[in-house]
Parts: C-alpha cells; structure tokens; sequence
C-alpha cells in the first residue's frame, strides 16, 4: 500500500514536470476570466438582525445592487460545523450526518457517499464535474478543514487570524490576482470570536463586522484587479447568529442569517421574498456553474435571485 501511495506522488510530480497537467492537489493555471467565477464569503455567527444597524459599507453596496434576504435560516442544531456542511452540501444534518459544532466526522452513516467516501458537496461536484476548475479554500476556523475533502481544492489554507490580522486578507488577495480562482470560498472567525468573548449584538461585535466589511473590501478589490469582476459573483451569508455569548439555540436571532448575492446576471436592489435555507446555498452555486444536482441534495437553488 505505501508503495501504491509513493507511486501515485511521483506520478502526478511527473506529469505535472513532462506533460505540463496537473493532479487536484497541484495548483492551476489562472482560470479563464470569460468563465463565471463564484467567491463564497462566509462569517462566522453573522446574525441578520445585526445588518440594521452595523457600519458595512462594502456590504450595503452589495445588497443595494444585489439580491439579498435577512430571513435565509439555518438548520438545528443551529451551530457552525452542521450548517457549514449543509451550505457546502445541500442537505441538512440528517443526511451529511455532521451534528455537533465541532463534528470532525459524520455521526453516523451519510445518505450518500461519493468516490471520496464523503457525503457529495459543492466542492466536489465541481471537480468531477468540471475537473479542470481553480478552486480555492481559505478558512479561519480550524474545524473547517474537515468539511471538504484535501484533494480537492488547489488550494486549501488555514488563515489564522485571518480577521484581525489584515496581512490575512491581503495574502487572499494575492491569491486571487494570480489564479483568478472559479470558485473561492472564504470563511471569517471573527464575528463568532467576539460574540463568544464580549457578547453578540454588542459594541464589540458591531465593531469586528465593521472590520471584516474592510477585508471583504480588500477582496472586492482583488477581484477586480485580476480582471474577473464583471463576470463574478459574490455570495455572502453565514451559518447562524447569536445571542449572548453562545449559539446553537431555536431564537430567530440564533437561526436567521443573511444572503446577498451581487455581480454578474443577479437581480440589483433585489429583497428575496421566498423562503430560503442554509442548505440553498449549494445548489445556488450548483446553479451557476451549470452542474448536475445529487439526488440526495435538498437544497432548491435561489432562482428568485436571478435575472
């Protein structure tokens, strides 16, 4: 078995070296900028009952010339591994089977597996789907390498501190400029920090929203400067809110989050008035990219949203 596993390496290091084509883990020539390019921007406990009232310029810009609802709900339990697995997966916990905050691992037995003996996710499907897409995943929270299988994306990074620490956002900006990614999803810890911390719907966690309204900004700005943008769009939403100092719990302000969709072909100005799930968010972007939907999926793509 090791020797299969040292073969396969060398393998793909030659092909890559001589024919110049590259294995999933092997990062991509620079997608092509006439294809649509998705970017998934996710906040950690980003509770729609706080957008009234917080200083998010980069957002408001989004929603006023997107589509967006303040009503997108979450599944229960209403913590962070179930729901970013139901975003990526279209399915709810009792299919993908991750059920606790922290799940590492499916509880139990998923509905359905794929050649990767993972539950299908949109990160997944794109590749086998579309094998020669630049798919990057950039993450703050360290539970969130669990939920996408390694060999899929070209690029997959823990970006610790990622909003605290600006260099964090520029490195993805870099990222973007160079490789002009298909689809990049990136996941920002600091809303959920602070809530835990000083409290949600508090000063403290007006003020962190308004910071990583900045660094969505700078990512704005990236992909403009690689020369994508006007055939980009952007998808901001969250696994769930808060209140207090925790979450997971059956509160309007704990399950609803926002859902703002902006760029190329989106409706502007646009408020959803359907009902809208967390696990919708996958078989939107299936939607996009024009890719087959599992049967397992529960997910509905936000059609409403569209032109």
């Amino acid at each position: 078995m090791k020797k299969k596993t040292l073969f396969s390496r060398i393998s793909c290091a030659m092909l890559h070296a001589v024919l110049l084509t590259t294995c999933a883990s092997v990062p991509r020539i620079a997608e092509d900028e006439s294809a649509i390019h998705v970017v998934l921007i996710g906040l950690d406990a980003w509770g729609a009952y706080s957008v009234p009232g917080a200083d998010i310029p980069v957002i408001r810009q989004m929603m006023a010339h997107g589509a967006y609802t303040l009503e997108d709900l979450s599944v229960m339990p209403s913590d962070s591994a179930p729901n970013w697995m139901s975003m990526f997966s279209g399915a709810d916990p009792g299919l993908h089977g991750f059920t606790s905050w922290n799940s590492k691992e499916p509880g139990f037995q998923p509905a359905a597996v794929d050649s990767r003996a993972f539950f299908p996710g949109i990160f997944g499907l794109l590749r086998d789907q579309k094998p020669e897409s630049t798919i990057a995943y950039f993450y703050e929270w360290s539970g969130m390498k669990y939920l996408v299988p390694k060999d899929v994306p070209n690029r997959m990074k823990l970006v610790p501190l990622l909003s605290y620490w600006k260099p964090g956002a520029n490195k993805i900006a870099r990222y973007i400029k160079k490789q002009k990614p298909g689809f990049a999803f990136i996941g920002f810890y600091g809303t959920d920090m602070t809530g835990h911390s000083k409290g949600h719907d508090t000063p403290a966690y007006y003020k962190k929203l308004s910071q990583i309204d900045g660094y969505i900004g700078i990512i704005e700005q990236a992909v403009k400067d690689a020369g994508i943008y006007d055939n980009t769009i952007f998808i901001l939403t969250a696994d769930h809110g808060g209140v207090g100092k925790g979450h997971g719990g059956e509160s309007m302000q704990e399950r609803q989050v926002p859902l703002i969709l902006y760029g190329k072909g989106i409706k502007k100005g646009y408020e959803i008035v359907g009902e809208v799930h967390t696990y919708d968010t996958a078989s939107t972007i299936a939607r996009i990219f024009g890719l087959v939907q599992p049967d397992v999926w529960i997910g509905k793509p936000v059609e409403e949203a569209f032109e």
